[in-house]
């Protein structure tokens, strides 16, 4: 959930077609600003230091250094 700041707010036209779909995402307690920031969210640009995790994972991964969730899952006792 995304906290509402003292942030300047503007309305935005949208379809009642759009309206209805965005409804079904909306949970209790949400605001639809938050529904849209979900679907944003995703789309933004990654940091610089994310695009180096990444690739410092997938590399990683290649070599063999990682664990399945099997095996962690046994490491943990569950």
């Amino acid at each position: 959930m995304h906290a509402l700041s003292m942030q300047e707010q503007t309305s935005i036209r949208i379809s009642s077609d759009l309206l209805n779909t965005l409804k079904k995402f909306k949970e209790e307690g949400e605001s639809y600003e938050d529904v849209i920031w979900d679907f944003v969210e995703p789309h933004l640009e990654l940091s610089v230091e994310t695009k180096k995790d990444i690739e410092l994972s997938k590399k990683e991964y290649e070599r063999g250094n990682f664990i399945t969730f099997e095996e962690l899952k046994k490491e943990l006792g569950f």
